[in-house]
């Protein structure tokens, strides 16, 4: 039935448009539909009970892209037959969000209808934008729902977090992709199932592992290399490794500079470089060079790993990991990588020795924790001369 509020659009909002990408004509529309996200999805977990039962707070969709925020923001909607509404953290203003708010509030009152507020990249919000919506979320006028790539402990407004459930998407996996592309292939009403397509085996792997997890590259890349490939004789497009590697060109890494992707893989390098894992620390090096962080970080990180880790048991890791730092600063990139590489390696192959950073840490805690020690007589400064009579 419809509210005051509904109009044409609102009824078709979940349907999909032949002329859109494939990824947004293929969005599932159903729990069942998902994949991935077993971890807060699947029969009797939180998030899935609490949208079953019609009794979801408002929440925050933490994740890389393509891991189904949007998709899962619309599924709520048709679950729990609530208003959907979109908003954009970067483009949307104030007065776009009262006018939002104003209609969620009135539906609420004449129909009993509810609004989800889907706000996508919610980390832009700002304390005004943030003021608007905290009564409403406050008061149940509205659901709001939250999309972002970033850590919402750190980059959403602590006020938003604290009125939130917050839920982490984690990457799609290669299974996960090639059900998708699957799927894409044999659905006929909103996929590519009008095509005959012969897809080989790698061919699809391919596609499934350098999509990174995105399942809206990875559907991308399969409708233009089905779109593009012209039919042999018997009217099949045969999408080989070949196509496959012309439709994805070059891998897309996952990873922003400023966010926890550069935590997680700085972590990585040196827990590598601890562990004397060579093979790994270099993959990590790689790929924070390919996704262009920032060499100078990663020296500095080598300086003070050489110091820390490998410590008095090779005295020479620290002098080579500052000429290190020295060579990256002179040569630049690209050929800083390879300074890079080689203190890597060294640092790998070096014996470990923490003893004078866990000396130093436990001399911290004492001094934090127990009573501060005099000096003792004999190690003062004694450039002076004491006067024995006082």
């Amino acid at each position: 039935m419809r509210d005051l509020f509904s109009s044409k659009e609102d009824e078709t909002e979940r349907g999909y448009d032949q002329a859109a990408p494939l990824a947004s004509r293929m969005r599932p529309r159903t729990i069942e539909e998902l994949v991935g996200q077993e971890h807060i999805l699947a029969p009797g977990k939180l998030l899935r009970r609490a949208i079953e039962a019609d009794r979801l707070p408002s929440v925050i969709l933490s994740g890389p892209p393509g891991s189904g925020k949007t998709t899962l923001a619309h599924i709520i909607a048709d679950i729990t037959q609530a208003k959907f509404e979109r908003l954009s953290g970067v483009e949307s203003n104030v007065a776009e969000m009262r006018k939002v708010v104003a209609a969620a509030q009135n539906r609420l009152r004449t129909s009993g209808r509810k609004t989800i507020l889907f706000v996508d990249e919610i980390h832009h919000f700002n304390k005004a934008q943030q003021d608007i919506l905290l009564p409403d979320v406050e008061s149940g006028n509205l659901r709001l729902i939250g999309a972002t790539t970033y850590n919402p402990f750190f980059y959403v407004n602590s006020a938003l977090v604290s009125r939130s459930q917050v839920f982490q998407l984690h990457s799609l996996g290669v299974e996960d992709l090639e059900k998708l592309i699957d799927r894409a292939l044999a659905d006929k009403e909103r996929g590519l199932g009008h095509h005959r397509v012969q897809m080989d085996p790698e061919a699809k792997r391919h596609l499934a592992k350098l999509s990174d997890g995105d399942a809206r590259k990875c559907l991308n890349a399969l409708e233009i290399g089905v779109l593009t490939t012209p039919p042999n004789e018997q009217s099949i497009i045969h999408f080989t490794l070949q196509v496959a590697e012309e439709s994805i060109q070059t891998k897309a890494v996952v990873y922003d500079r400023v966010g926890d992707a550069h935590y997680d893989t700085i972590s990585a390098f040196i827990k590598s470089m601890r562990a004397s894992d060579e093979k790994s620390a270099i993959y990590w090096l790689a790929k924070m060079l390919h996704a262009g962080e920032d060499f100078r970080f990663i020296a500095r990180r080598i300086v003070i790993f050489a110091s820390e880790d490998v410590g008095l048991a090779d005295p020479e890791a620290l002098p080579l990991a500052i000429a290190t730092q020295q060579a990256v600063e002179f040569v630049g990139m690209p050929e800083a990588r390879i300074p890079l590489a080689h203190a890597t390696v060294y640092m790998c192959r070096a014996p470990k020795n923490r003893e004078a950073y866990e000396s130093l840490g436990a001399a911290s805690q004492e001094i934090e924790t127990e009573h501060t020690e005099r000096v003792p007589e004999h190690r003062k400064n004694k450039h002076f001369p004491v006067n024995p009579d006082g």
